[in-house]
């Protein structure tokens, strides 16, 4: 899951970059994708976005392409070898071997080796040609329905064709300014199936370990391109994706389909996990806003956390539910996400991901690297 924090530097004002706009010196977008992330002993001390297990090993990303892994539950951290310095925002393993990371500019990063080494798979502009290829299909299947309407059906049909084409200018638009837009989380079931989404309704799909991807927007419901920030799955093989707006986007057949959830909440959400109980989800996001789910998202309920920090990330063990967010806030849980109490960090800076370590204590990344906490979320170093 830059300093700003709205979930994974999206609300930076210069998408695809890791380092400030204003600096004459800063490095073009394509040459961030061309330029390995520079080895420094202060990566564990920087930000990170988002952290993932493999194993038995930890593996967590952030600015400037770094990405770290440890495998003592984080009391010594190596570098990884990395093709690219574009700030990344997630990443996720389908086996204890395999993972993919993403970011901005459109970068998605594959490893075979646990996280040690990384390959750039897919960029900004081979993602925009692909979103363009199937909006140029979507139009023709359009124009196809137009001229086989009846009469009294072609207007609607008319505006609707209108919208595929402004959609479609506004892509080959942003092609030619180059590889901007970020994608801000993955998931992956195994070495082949998973999932990249991010900004203005980016999602592409593999089936082959990301050899190649398809362009998935079409199957979600999302026609102003509202941001997608967070997918992940649940006990029972759902999977969920939600984003700006209230979005919350599930599929039950492992992402062919999809269908949008009524949401009781309208601003936006940046993370949703699973309670470990079948077909319960947590969805969090601005304000605080936490929303539990028992039938799939078809309805949602929502939960008091006491906070009104923008909540991050989130963890489940048994009874035990953690979630963290901005402002240094950790929210513990030992009843199911019954009730929660909130910690804040002496720090107060911005937690972006979670892992729990030593049965009890846990892992914290975010705007001041990696932190170890106690059950509660206070500092153990």
């Amino acid at each position: 899951m830059a300093t700003s924090l709205m979930r994974k530097t999206l609300g930076a004002t210069c998408l695809g970059l890791s380092m400030a706009c204003a600096s004459p010196a800063v490095l073009a977008v394509g040459d961030l994708l061309e330029t390995p992330a520079r080895p420094t002993e202060l990566a564990p001390q920087s930000l990170l976005n988002d952290v993932a297990v493999a194993g038995d090993r930890i593996v967590t990303a952030g600015e400037r392409g770094h990405i770290i892994y440890s495998d003592d539950e984080g009391q010594s951290w190596t570098q990884a070898e990395v093709p690219v310095s574009v700030t990344l925002t997630g990443v996720d393993f389908g086996t204890e071997s395999h993972g993919w990371a993403v970011g901005h500019s459109g970068a998605v990063l594959h490893s075979s080796d646990s996280g040690a080494n990384w390959e750039l798979q897919l960029d900004g502009i081979r993602a925009a040609e692909l979103a363009i290829a199937s909006q140029e299909d979507a139009i023709a299947k359009m124009e196809e329905r137009v001229e086989q309407a009846p009469e009294e059906e072609k207007e609607d049909l008319e505006w609707a064709l209108d919208d595929l084409f402004f959609r479609l200018e506004n892509m080959q638009a942003d092609l030619d300014i180059g590889p901007v837009n970020p994608f801000l989380d993955v998931w992956f079931e195994n070495d082949s199936h998973g999932f990249v989404v991010g900004a203005y309704g980016m999602i592409y799909r593999t089936t082959d370990g990301g050899e190649s991807w398809q362009d998935w927007s079409p199957k979600l419901d999302n026609p102003q391109g509202f941001h997608l920030n967070a997918i992940s799955s649940i006990a029972g093989g759902a999977l969920f994706i939600v984003g700006e707006a209230g979005q919350i986007h599930v599929s039950i057949d492992g992402g062919e389909t999809w269908e949008r959830r009524e949401s009781p909440y309208p601003g936006s959400l940046f993370g949703v996990i699973g309670t470990g109980r079948v077909n319960e989800a947590l969805a969090f996001g601005l304000r605080g806003t936490l929303m539990y789910s028992a039938d799939l998202g078809k309805s949602w309920s929502v939960v008091n956390t006491g906070s009104t920090a923008t909540l991050n990330d989130g963890a489940a063990e048994g009874d035990r539910i953690i979630l963290v967010g901005n402002g240094g806030a950790v929210l513990t849980s030992g009843n199911g996400g019954d009730t929660f109490r909130e910690y804040l960090r002496d720090d107060r800076q911005g937690v972006m991901g979670v892992v729990p370590v030593s049965d009890t204590n846990l892992l914290l990344v975010g705007e001041g690297g990696v932190k170890h906490a106690d059950p509660q979320g206070k500092n153990l170093q």
